[in-house]
């Protein structure tokens, strides 16, 4: 077995980490007060090649897998979680699914322009009355002869007010229940019967833009369907599967954060006349800390590793969704306490690792439903695909 990074995946790495430190970090107090989203930071990524993991060169594609993408991603939310959410708006979610599923035209009508950053990504699956139950959602696309015609509502949207292009789920018969459902490749501009707004009244991720969309008789093209009619609820399943490891990448780059913040703070602060990283309650933490985060890596690394392998991974990619997310919330809780009256203030980012870390145990997935997957495969219910 083979541990290690390629001295070209460690390259990948420390430019990912430049870029963080240089890029996004000057302006994050003032970002993250503010709520500001900058479009020409997601297309400087992409000009450094950062959207092009696991798609083919013909299409903009780098030649590098889902391992690099997650390398990549950590180390942006080593800094800022708000930040990795382009990796699944711009690669992982849209790109992705559409070279699996898509047309020889719709891959190179759509694919380079999400890798170069000049068109925004996006993905609606949640709808206001349907969360994890994907099935439950009440979004209809009909039939209308020369064209399709989008009825309902889409709720907690990465990039609605912002995105271009991007991928809608919605139900062609609902007679067929979940075998019903299809997904379309739509355009959010330009649309009269599609209207977007933004959300501000969330805990974390300020950085990142979060709206709804509003579907009222919306016309969209005939060719805009993505695989075949009906299959929309397989392509929802296999999408999420592959950005559920991104999301992992997140939880891994909140958790290192926190440490290295946890841990500078405790070789720094004094308390009693010593540094307070002497005392075994704080080391204790940090042990906890560190060796949780060592294991999220492990499972992260091999599920990645095993989606570039072309091999059966949903079980070890929930696993590696759950135990990473989780492992980032305790990792920012334990930095908060270990920063004490501190960690509660905006003026160091313990507060701001603790907010972002908790929006991993819901999005792509709640924990509980990676547990319902994990369990589904270990029972035998469900092969591992």
């Amino acid at each position: 077995m083979q541990f290690g990074l390629t001295d070209e995946q460690k390259m990948m790495q420390e430019m990912a980490k430049d870029f963080a430190q240089k890029e996004i970090l000057p302006t994050l107090k003032e970002d993250e007060a503010n709520h500001n989203y900058r479009p020409e930071r997601v297309k400087k990524m992409a000009d450094l090649g950062f959207f092009g993991c696991a798609l083919p060169e013909e299409y903009g594609g780098n030649g590098f897998g889902f391992l690099e993408s997650v390398l990549l991603a950590e180390q942006i939310a080593k800094v800022s979680g708000s930040w990795r959410l382009p990796f699944n708006m711009q690669n992982i979610g849209p790109a992705c699914t559409v070279n699996k599923f898509g047309t020889e035209e719709q891959k190179r009508r759509f694919i380079p322009d999400w890798i170069s950053a000049d068109s925004f990504g996006f993905f609606a699956i949640t709808e206001p009355n349907s969360g994890s139950d994907v099935a439950g959602m009440r979004t209809t696309a009909t039939d209308c002869g020369d064209h399709w015609e989008l009825n309902g509502q889409k709720m907690w949207i990465s990039n609605a007010h912002v995105g271009d292009w991007g991928l809608v789920y919605a139900y062609t018969d609902k007679s067929q229940k979940y075998k019903g459902m299809t997904c379309f490749i739509v355009n959010l501009k330009d649309n009269e019967g599609i209207a977007t707004a933004p959300i501000h009244t969330k805990l974390g991720l300020h950085c990142a833009p979060t709206g709804e969309i509003a579907f009222n008789h919306a016309r969209i093209p005939k060719d805009s369907v993505l695989g075949e009619i009906g299959q929309g609820f397989q392509i929802c399943m296999w999408q999420l599967n592959n950005t559920r490891i991104s999301c992992s990448a997140g939880a891994l780059g909140i958790a290192g954060g926190a440490i290295e913040a946890a841990i500078g703070y405790a070789n720094e602060r004094t308390q009693f006349g010593k540094k307070i990283g002497s005392f075994q309650m704080v080391q204790a933490q940090i042990a906890e800390m560190v060796a949780e985060h060592e294991a999220a890596q492990l499972l992260v690394y091999r599920a990645a590793w095993l989606k570039d392998q072309g091999l059966p991974n949903q079980h070890q990619t929930s696993m590696a969704k759950l135990f990473a997310s989780e492992a980032a919330v305790h990792a920012a809780s334990e930095t908060m306490k270990i920063f004490g009256s501190y960690g509660y203030s905006t003026e160091y980012p313990a507060e701001r690792f603790l907010r972002d870390a908790h929006s991993l145990r819901v999005v792509e997935g709640t924990s509980n439903i990676q547990k319902t997957i994990i369990a589904g495969f270990s029972l035998g219910d469900v092969p591992n695909r």
